[in-house]
């Protein structure tokens, strides 16, 4: 099975430029394995951060009988549920 490569084009100011480089060059790698290496290592952090919910005991109670009170759910919902299980979450 091959991965094909997809380019993310991007402009940055001459300092942000230089600041890649030279962080690229202390850990040995290119400009472009480097940001790689940023998007891999903040990107699931993030995404985490904006998916999982830390909840108290008392907030699941209240959340589990909130659940059982609620209608059934509405085209609009509908629609972003389909969304996110289109785009893997």
């Amino acid at each position: 099975m091959s991965v094909s490569a997809q380019r993310i084009d991007m402009r940055v100011n001459e300092q942000v430029k230089l600041l890649a480089e030279r962080a690229a060059s202390a850990l040995g790698v290119t400009v472009t394995e480097y940001l790689v290496r940023l998007i891999q290592d903040d990107a699931p952090k993030v995404l985490a951060g904006n998916t999982n919910m830390v909840l108290t005991n008392t907030q699941f109670d209240r959340f589990a009988e909130l659940c059982k009170q609620t209608k059934a759910p509405s085209p609009r919902i509908l629609k972003a549920i389909k969304r996110l299980d289109t785009e893997g979450f």
